[in-house]
């Protein structure tokens, strides 16, 4: 019998073959916390005697929802995380010094490879699918069984395989190929499944829309998002290697037999495609971008950025459209990189200082404004467009604000309109 990607990864983890509803315990190749969920594991993990961690190079943690400190609670929260790296003297421990979104920064550290299994105390750690690798968000308590034993319990998920054919067209990106899946089977679709992400159009993304596409399954209900390794996956890994003397350790690549099973086979065209903008308040709610013009959504604040969209390319696309204009008067605009050195790098290109330019606020790598944390909070009743993963009520301010998901090309246009705009218009 056939095997997916999925139950291949577990299965050479666990040592024997092992298909999807099997429960399993499994080795983790990557453990990840954050400022948020890290020190709730912390505590779990002193509380059981153990004194050393099971696989301390095999753990992350990532200083990122509030970093740098919006308050004394954040602060405190970060020196427990600061105090517990030095005291076990992590190697992947990421602050202010060398900052980013975890789920931005782990890839281009080489930190998550094909055919890792990887959990996080962050629902967003489906994206590290992208390159291969079985990764899925779980709790705090989970994260502190997993630095304590090395592992954890599994259930292995049955697999939805999406087949994208065609080639997009200008301006639709892996944000929208997300968005059209999760509009076409709403937010509970894939509930503990793993899609797996096919087809011709695959080669046509870019491993940035690929962290896109894999960073939203969640939002569909999955546990897990994937795309098998191909040519543009080793480039990506090449370059890692190079930048950082080396990767955390050898690629497996796996991929899923003719013969595997599959609980559901969903279509896309994606050459018909046009963006799709998530209408408040569930990703599900998609609409092609042409209704929007025609519904004139005038917008407050635009912004980019997230483990979603913060990467080199979305603030390229967001230059390009930017480049000689001005955002509208009664609109402003955020944008945050994802890490240090894509904002280092769109610093040496010339996209800051178009975006400064223009009237854009550039802030530090954060998670920031997408959780309604800071650095971009919304006010009663104002309405943003922005390219992180989730609109439902007050998930970045005032219960009465809206928030319209979009892909960068689209917010940036958005940006110079105030309205929410076809940039295949300007």
């Amino acid at each position: 019998m056939g095997q997916t990607i999925t139950e291949k990864i577990f299965s050479e983890h666990v040592g024997k073959e092992v298909f999807a509803g099997e429960i399993i315990r499994s080795s983790i190749d990557m453990v990840i916390g954050n400022d948020i969920t890290t020190p709730i594991s912390i505590k779990a993990f002193e509380e059981s005697g153990v004194e050393k961690l099971a696989n301390p190079d095999g753990f992350s943690i990532v200083l990122d929802h509030f970093i740098p400190a919006k308050d004394i609670a954040s602060a405190n929260q970060a020196r427990i995380s600061r105090d517990f790296a030095v005291k076990h003297d992590l190697k992947y421990f990421f602050d202010e010094k060398d900052m980013g979104i975890e789920h931005a920064l782990l890839p281009e550290k080489g930190l998550v490879l094909p055919g890792d299994v990887i959990i996080g105390a962050d629902s967003h750690t489906c994206t590290h699918g992208a390159l291969g690798a079985f990764s899925t968000g779980m709790g705090s308590t989970d994260l502190a069984f997993a630095m304590i034993t090395g592992g954890n319990w599994f259930k292995v998920p049955e697999s939805i395989k999406v087949v994208f054919t065609g080639k997009p067209q200008k301006f639709v990106t892996g944000k929208d190929l997300i968005l059209e899946i999760i509009r076409k089977i709403g937010v509970d679709g894939a509930l503990y499944k793993t899609l797996e992400f096919t087809g011709d159009t695959i080669a046509h993304l870019t491993m940035d829309d690929r962290f896109s596409l894999c960073n939203m399954a969640i939002e569909a209900g999955a546990k897990s998002g994937i795309v098998a390794v191909d040519n543009i996956t080793r480039e990506f890994l090449d370059g890692r290697a190079k930048a950082n003397d080396g990767l955390r350790a050898t690629p497996k690549e796996h991929f899923s037999d003719d013969d595997a099973s599959y609980c559901q086979v969903i279509e896309i065209d994606v050459a018909s495609l046009e963006p799709v903008i998530a209408y408040p308040f569930l990703p599900e709610n998609g609409h092609p971008l042409s209704q929007a013009v025609k519904d004139n959504i005038k917008v407050d604040q635009v912004f980019v950025g997230s483990c979603t969209n913060g990467r080199l390319s979305d603030l390229k696309i967001a230059s390009e459209m930017l480049k000689g204009q001005k955002i509208a008067k009664h609109t402003r605009m955020i944008v945050t990189p994802g890490t240090q050195q894509i904002l280092r790098e769109a610093n040496h290109l010339g996209y800051i200082d178009i975006l400064v330019d223009a009237g854009a606020v550039v802030s530090n790598p954060t998670c920031g404004a997408c959780l309604g944390g800071y650095m971009g909070i919304l006010g009663d009743n104002e309405v943003c467009i922005s390219t992180t993963n989730r609109n439902f009520v007050g998930r970045m301010g005032s219960r009465t604000s809206k928030v319209y998901l979009s892909n960068s090309a689209v917010a940036a246009a958005s940006a110079i309109s105030g309205y929410i705009t076809d940039p295949a218009s300007l």
